[in-house]
């Protein structure tokens, strides 16, 4: 059965969550569709942006807690380590633009794999749950990495320890998440920053992608020194060459990925 569709749209892959009976919770043969979904995207050329999504009212309630507590199912280990460690280096490894798109509630698991990517939007029917510590666990899925570093440390330790629900206009007002849209077009508008991106010069991207991931443990020194050659790379590529032609001839440019 399939629980992850996709969909190829302008240069953009549309990865829907889809277990809407199950608000989109995670089961193993989701979790390893999932991954699938994002190495075919990788391998793909066509694909310059990725655009996640959830079918339904919901983005994603975190883990099926059904399979969790079988007795024959995977158990928490293989939980963390094979399903969602995974699905969180891929998201950030993968040097090309991701998209969260959250229509619905995002809770546990599925509001931190929604914080790895790249950038996030937010319907304003939609909401963030730390759900863990209700249920006596803790941030998974990174997301005691990257949320403190979104919303500053005293946010994330109240938000993680209490459990609120934070609204989508609050998250963006705390930082949490780019923006917010209306239900009624949070779709159109997602889509059009998806293929934004997905004109851009796709290798200059993934190269900001992965210092902004770098930045994350160097110190300055090493963080200009990466930027130097990155920088090198970049000036190396189509797309740069393209970039100032364009300029110089007052043109728009047609970046190639490349």
């Amino acid at each position: 059965m399939s629980f992850v569709s996709t969909e190829l749209k302008n240069k953009v892959m549309l990865i829907t969550l889809n277990r809407p009976d199950k608000f989109n919770s995670f089961n193993r043969e989701m979790a390893f569709q999932l991954q699938k979904a994002f190495d075919d995207a990788e391998a793909n050329d066509e694909v310059r942006a990725i655009l996640l999504t959830g079918a339904g009212k919901a983005f994603c309630a975190g883990q099926d807690l059904s399979e969790a507590l079988d007795e024959s199912g995977p158990g928490i280990t293989k939980i963390v380590e094979e399903h969602y460690n995974p699905i969180i280096l891929r998201i950030r490894k993968i040097e090309k633009p991701f998209i969260a798109l959250v229509n619905g509630v995002a809770a546990g698991a599925g509001a931190n794999i929604a914080l790895a990517c790249d950038i996030v939007l937010a319907s304003h029917a939609a909401s963030f749950i730390q759900a863990f510590s209700k249920i006596g666990l803790i941030p998974d899925s990174g997301g005691t990495f990257f949320l403190p570093r979104l919303i500053g440390f005293q946010q994330a330790s109240a938000l993680m320890m209490l459990g609120d629900k934070v609204s989508a206009m609050d998250a963006q007002q705390m930082g949490m998440i780019y923006k917010a849209f209306p239900e009624e077009t949070i779709m159109q508008e997602s889509l059009k920053i998806a293929e934004t991106l997905a004109n851009m010069p796709t290798k200059a991207i993934g190269y900001t992608k992965r210092l902004l991931n770098d930045s994350l443990t160097n110190n300055l020194n090493s963080q200009l020194i990466e930027e130097g050659k990155m920088q090198v790379a970049s000036a190396q590529t189509y797309d740069y060459k393209e970039g100032v032609n364009a300029f110089l001839e007052k043109r728009k440019p047609e970046f190639k990925g490349k």
